[in-house]
């Protein structure tokens, strides 16, 4: 592959006089011209042809690295070329490698070994072919510094179709010691999990989770697989590992999976278990909002306990001052109400809802320089404004009491000067 780039570039170096250019240029005007007026369609398009051939191929000559030049030439000879032709575009094209080897100019390239694979493939029905093509691409690419999982996919999956199914696993197997990324992983499994091989899957889960044990979504499908072939203790048990790894991509994700499976399997108390350890982890108000909504269910405790939820929830959010979430507790809240409650449950909820009001605050940049004013929306709940109405009440006695203090301090004050003049008065 590429032997023949060589050669096809000394023909394309070719030097040429100006005086012969511009011979070439009017004497193909004249054959354009001749065409059009007493030739066929037929003779049209082949001059069209000629001139879209010449254009492309000046194209890639001034610049070798112009891939797209590449694929719009590649293009042009599968629709009206010959199968040598197109070979020889295609190898030509693949002989240009990028001249540094980093990853983002080498995206482009490796898309034209694809395409030349497509080609032998599907236009010549030449599977062996287009095995040596990725072959070859894979050769090439400096695996040490980067990779490209799409390659060697692509690859793997044309064994299949050629019915070799030993080669795609050794391939797949080479791709995870040299590069092994998470889409090598998770094609890999979809075919042996296509193949019903469930022993495979779990000893390749078990390298994914190794090399990735971070990665929630590989935790998640691996516990699916499990509960899938009925294995419901093995699911736990995955689930419990995960959860309990140091560094989680998404770990809300891998809770939800894990409650979720233990409410699907009618285990309530152990669902309220999971609850709990996840409220000591966050407080967050969708976690409390998903708790008291299971306590509604009827594997749950009932009305009265998802009320008791939502309340120290509310309290809980009250005491960190949160205001929007203690709004989308609420609305939560609410909702439930009407759905299970009655219209005093209701009205007593409702009765807790804040105020929404306009303010204005100094907006800051990342320097703490004030640049200006900007409007927000605030929420005033009404146990809040009792509460700083309790407290101004407690102000407003405690500056009485003082006032009280100091007019008594006055007065004695007074008395103690008086005493004093009278017993002066008698020394005289």
């Amino acid at each position: 592959l590429g032997e023949k780039a060589e050669l096809q570039k000394m023909q394309d170096d070719e030097e040429i006089t100006e005086q012969e250019r511009i011979k070439r240029e009017e004497l193909y005007k004249s054959y354009v011209a001749f065409e059009k007026k007493h030739g066929d369609r037929e003779g049209i398009e082949d001059v069209i042809l000629t001139k879209q051939r010449a254009e492309y191929s000046k194209r890639v000559k001034d610049d070798p690295l112009d891939y797209d030049g590449w694929f719009e030439y590649a293009k042009l000879e599968e629709e009206h070329g010959d199968q040598t032709t197109v070979r020889d575009i295609y190898e030509r094209a693949v002989a240009n490698v990028p001249p540094a080897q980093e990853k983002q100019y080498w995206k482009r390239y490796i898309y034209l070994w694809i395409y030349y694979a497509v080609y032998e493939e599907l236009q010549n029905n030449d599977l062996d072919r287009a095995a040596e093509v990725y072959q070859a691409c894979l050769s090439l690419v400096p695996h040490a510094k980067f990779s490209f999982s799409k390659i060697w996919i692509y690859a793997a999956k044309l064994h299949i179709r050629r019915r070799d199914l030993a080669a795609a696993r050794k391939l797949f197997g080479k791709a995870i010691g040299v590069s092994g990324k998470e889409m090598i992983f998770t094609e890999y499994i979809a075919l042996e999990l296509a193949l019903g091989e469930v022993d495979r899957c779990r000893a390749l889960y078990t390298n994914y989770l190794k090399a990735m044990p971070h990665n929630c979504r590989a935790w998640s499908k691996y516990a699916d697989l499990e509960r899938s072939v009925g294995e419901t203790e093995r699911c736990r048990a995955l689930y419990e590992l995960a959860v309990s790894q140091p560094e989680l991509d998404m770990p809300e994700m891998l809770w939800k999976g894990y409650i979720d499976f233990e409410i699907e399997e009618g285990q309530g108390d152990n669902a309220r278990k999971l609850y709990k350890r996840l409220l000591d982890r966050t407080g967050h108000v969708k976690v409390w909002i998903s708790y008291a909504q299971f306590e509604g269910t009827e594997i749950g405790r009932g009305i009265e306990e998802a009320r008791q939820v939502f309340d120290r929830a509310y309290q809980q959010l009250k005491e960190e001052g949160l205001k929007e979430e203690r709004v989308l507790l609420l609305d939560a809240w609410r909702v439930f109400e009407k759905a299970k409650g009655d219209s005093t449950s209701v009205s007593k909820v409702e009765a807790k809802l804040p105020r929404r009001v306009k303010r204005k605050r100094m907006k800051a940049d990342d320097d703490g320089n004030e640049i200006g004013w900007e409007e927000y929306f605030d929420y005033h709940f009404p146990d809040d404004q009792d509460a700083a109405a309790s407290n101004l009440k407690i102000l407003e006695m405690a500056a009485k009491w003082k006032k009280t203090q100091a007019s008594a301090n006055d007065g004695d004050d007074d008395s103690d000067d008086s005493e004093n003049s009278d017993s002066d008065s008698e020394d005289e």
